[in-house]
């Protein structure tokens, strides 16, 4: 064993193909005293019993790009490190058993032509020609990629720790991590024990590379990981013979997928139903190890495999495997620094892509420490997005039987998580039930999405097509628009921000003017040095000293913590308050009349006019409303304390029957803040996307003298816009958008939608995108023809740089 020295400049806790990977590439970078803490060898938790498929494609185009960089970084590493990685580029197919399946892989291989990837949507006959040992009795259809392929995983987790040790990093095998030592929000150094030898090395920084341990290291770090080790099965057959390469094969409908290796055939399963493992903690002599067999368990996937692979049914099982893997809640991995610290980092949580993802995200991982910032949006694996309850063992022990098994279900759009539910519930959650809400949930909060009508059943029905609810929506949809509806905005985010240098602090940390009256309501972003948009928010000024940020639920806490690290030296104190308060939106155009009724204040223009918050009666109790919409209508946000929020709730719906009031859910607000043009952060808007090209220049007061993000909006004014916002909707009111669907400008691809919903009142799916203009007038962007590809088929699409729906904002401030 290597003696451990007495200072890094990080550690990273863990060995497995995660570390290694950052450890790679922090060396790469020129990053000196890197060292790697492996409690017994290398690969021994989950690297070593992978099953090694890498794959390119992935949700969005960010996670598209980090796993085609693990590609192409595998195929040069062994030259690099002389250890052999058994790395294949032998393609890959998924089939489809369903007509909705196909419709899934077909819109995925849309989106991944739009991600610069190759593939090939192929017929039934086509996948048999390249697949001749399958039975293709009911496939639907079938996507090919070329460049997908499978790996050796320990060798290309050794030959990362290879090339680290190569650019002089140290990598420490039979060395545990027993603790650490700390002083604020900075981890100081970590405490080892190698055998019987103790001792302490001072750190930098720290990296939380400890897969299935993750959460424990968490722990021990003060930070939150949440994930948790499940069961995964696979089985390996004697050798076949005359069996040669072929391409990996995922039939997802049969949670199956199939790979040839060495003359034999893996096959594995993502099973509906998962067993988590080791709630209790996971044991300390834990190396290399199996679990215990289970073949009830994998036993129907094994006899849809004979069915779909017959030459199973004549070989015989070398190998019956079952090893743990960690998963996180919501089936994507953590990266990046720790909300709760200020040097701890976390790589962790792969739900069984860590090897087609470490490349990649170890890639990212150390520029992102290298830098000081994301070198691009990585919101879908932020370890910020996770919230403070998800790291509960109960909660991931629960969500845990259910993510595994979604890596292979079917990824219909609303698909709502159906275990670990109700451990976040509004004050108007009992009374939205009782009027037929149906709920679906975000960051752990139950939230009304849809109302069902008097006898229709209150879930959903999956679908590609127009599912259950669509004609609920639209009727929601049109009660905003024509008369009066409401909904509930409780989860989103509330910070308070006040202390003496509140004004100076938040006019540093935001984009927009905080200079306003009290009661003045500004929307604005955070922006980063590079103009991209950190957050989206709305900033109300509550006192002389003090603010309230409201943020979207999801970003709640990524939001506090970019206030937070942007303090420095201002006297501020920065409180999440979202439970203090329950939050009823009131939009439409007798919005005014409904809230005049049951107040004796004033709501006209002349007292509340839009941007502006005041303090009011309303029934026996107080409130204060705040108005302003994303819905692009008349209305208000009514803010009243937790305590009284249910006796506000009952006086307007009892008020609301004279108005013929319609309660309404969160896909109703995603449709109509689409028709308008409002942008969504996470999709339309990150941290990547310039704030000037999201078209939300008005936002930003460059006349300011100093905020974070100012030279790079004066840069970006001065040398022109690269790429323009464009809001789109389709001439053939049938199609549905989500999101990631390809832009065809005259015939090219240019981008993809960045996300899409339906215009009930415009009468036609709509998304938003990105459109490369370099060099070109407002004018000229418009002068295109444009077409969405949906599934293949290019759709003609009106465009515009303006909202669709009443562009001038009359409807608002009326």
């Amino acid at each position: 064993m290597a003696a451990v020295p007495a200072h890094a400049r990080v550690v990273i806790i863990g060995g497995g193909v995660i570390g290694c990977s950052v450890a790679y590439h922090l060396t790469k970078l020129g990053w000196k005293d890197v060292v790697l803490l492996e409690r017994k060898q290398l690969t021994s938790g989950t690297t070593w019993h992978a099953a090694g498929l890498i794959a390119q494609l992935r949700a969005t185009a960010n996670m598209t790009k980090l796993a085609k960089y693990s590609q192409e970084l595998y195929g040069n590493l062994e030259a690099e490190t002389g250890v052999a990685t058994g790395f294949k580029r032998c393609g890959s197919i998924t089939v489809a058993l369903t007509e909705e399946r196909r419709e899934e892989i077909f819109r995925q291989a849309a989106m991944a032509r739009a991600f610069g990837v190759d593939v090939e949507e192929i017929s039934p006959a086509e996948v048999k020609e390249r697949y001749a040992h399958l039975n293709i009795g009911g496939v639907t259809g079938g996507v090919y990629l070329d460049k997908d392929g499978q790996g050796d995983p320990a060798n290309i987790a050794l030959a990362l720790a290879k090339g680290a040790r190569q650019r002089g990093g140290m990598v420490i095998e039979r060395t545990a991590v027993t603790g650490v030592t700390r002083e604020g929000r900075r981890v100081t150094g970590v405490d080892w024990q190698q055998g019987e030898e103790m001792g302490h090395i001072t750190a930098d920084m720290v990296v939380n590379c400890a897969g299935m341990w993750g959460h424990a290291v968490g722990k021990m770090t003060v930070t939150n990981v949440p994930l948790h080790a499940c069961e995964h099965f696979y089985i390996v057959t004697e050798a076949i013979a005359g069996l040669t390469q072929m391409p990996v094969l995922r039939v997802p409908d049969e949670c199956a997928y199939y790979k040839e290796d060495a003359g034999k055939i893996l096959l594995g399963a993502f099973e509906p139903n998962a067993k988590p493992w080791a709630m209790d903690g996971i044991p300390a002599d834990f190396e290399f190890d199996q679990l215990p067999e289970d073949f009830d368990h994998f036993e129907p996937i094994l006899e849809h495999a004979v069915n779909r692979m017959p030459m199973l049914a004549e070989a015989g099982i070398h190998t019956f495997f079952n090893g743990p893997e960690s998963f996180t809640p919501d089936d994507a991995y953590h990266l990046g620094l720790a909300p709760e610290m200020d040097n701890v980092w976390v790589a962790a949580g792969f739900n069984s892509i860590g090897i087609q993802s470490a490349g990649g995200a170890g890639m990212a991982l150390a520029q992102w420490m290298d830098e000081g910032q994301k070198p691009f949006d990585l919101g879908d694996v932020d370890i910020s997005r996770m919230q403070p309850f998800q790291g509960n063992k109960t909660y991931l022990f629960e969500r845990s039987k259910e993510t595994l098994g979604l890596l292979y279900a079917d990824h219909f759009p609303f698909r709502q998580k159906a275990t670990a539910r109700g451990v976040r519930r509004t004050p108007f959650h009992g009374h939205l039930l009782e009027r037929g809400a149906v709920m679906g949930e975000l960051a752990g909060w139950e939230r009304a999405n849809w109302f069902a009508n008097e006898g229709q059943e209150r879930e959903y029905k999956y679908s590609w097509q127009r599912q259950n609810f669509f004609d609920n929506v639209a009727a929601e949809h049109k009660a905003v628009r024509e008369n009066v509806g409401m909904y509930d905005m409780s989860s989103f985010g509330k910070i308070r921000v006040e202390g003496r240098d509140a004004e100076a602090f938040m006019n540093y940390v935001g984009g927009g003017d905080y200079s306003v009256p009290v009661g003045k309501i500004v929307y604005t972003q955070f922006l980063n040095t590079r103009g991209g948009i950190e957050a989206d928010v709305t900033v109300t000024r509550m006192s002389e000293h003090a603010y309230l940020v409201v943020t979207p639920a999801a970003t709640r806490l990524a939001d506090e913590t970019w206030l937070r690290r942007n303090q420095g030296d201002f006297n501020v104190v920065i409180t999440d308050v979202t439970a203090g308060e329950g939050v009823l939106a009131v939009m439409g155009p007798q919005a005014r009349a409904l809230l005049q009724s049951v107040s004796p204040n004033d709501f006209s223009n002349d007292v509340n006019p839009f941007g502006t918050a005041q303090e009011i009666e309303i029934g026996m109790g107080l409130a204060r409303v705040h108005r302003v919409t994303y819905v692009g209508e008349l209305g208000w946000e009514i803010y009243v304390s937790a305590d009284q929020a249910p006796h506000v709730f009952e006086t307007l719906a009892d008020a609301g029957q004279d108005f013929d009031l319609k309660l309404c859910g969160m896909h109703m607000m995603d449709s109509c803040r689409i028709e308008k043009g409002f942008r969504h952060f996470g999709h339309d808007i990150t941290s990547e996307d310039h704030v000037l090209e999201a078209g939300l220049g008005f936002a930003v007061k460059t006349n300011k003298p100093n905020f974070i993000g100012r030279e790079a909006v004066l840069e970006k004014k001065e040398a022109g816009l690269n790429a323009r916002m464009v809001q789109f909707k389709l001439t053939d009111p049938g199609p549905l958008l989500y999101h990631n669907e390809p832009i065809v400008r005259d015939g090219e691809i240019v981008g993809y939608l960045s996300s899409g919903s339906y215009g009930h009142h415009l009468g036609g799916a709509m998304g938003l995108g990105y459109v490369p203009c370099k060099g070109e007038t407002p004018a000229d962007v418009l002068a295109s023809t444009y077409e969405i590809d949906v599934m293949g088929t290019r759709v003609r699409a009106e465009a515009s740089l303006k909202p669709m729906y009443d562009p001038t904002s009359e409807r608002v401030k009326v």
